[in-house]
């Protein structure tokens, strides 16, 4: 058994597993501020024709090399929302 790493060293392509045993998908992206240390959490890819799935920093139950375990199963998995993107900054001017 491999020992647990940090989310700073996880990459695209690593295999992201449910508490079921199930493989999930592959991850896409990971989500935080790696210059504060703040992990906000994963998009996992599940498929060519679905969209990524978010998945919150509190649902990751351990991390190891190259792969990733859910505190979550399928079920619950395929209940999480789709990722979107964060609308572009807009700089607004003052009148």
């Amino acid at each position: 058994m491999s020992d647990p790493v940090s989310w700073f060293l996880i990459e695209q392509g690593w295999s992201v597993e449910g508490s079921d045993g199930n493989e999930l998908g592959k991850l896409e992206e990971v989500l935080g501020d790696s210059s504060h240390d703040i992990f906000d959490g994963l998009t996992v890819s599940s498929g060519l024709l679905s969209k990524p799935r978010y998945v919150p920093a509190e649902l990751v139950a351990e991390i190891v090399e190259g792969s990733i375990s859910l505190s979550i199963g399928k079920d619950e998995f395929e209940r999480l929302d789709a990722h979107e993107e964060p609308p572009s900054s807009q700089h607004v001017k003052p009148d």
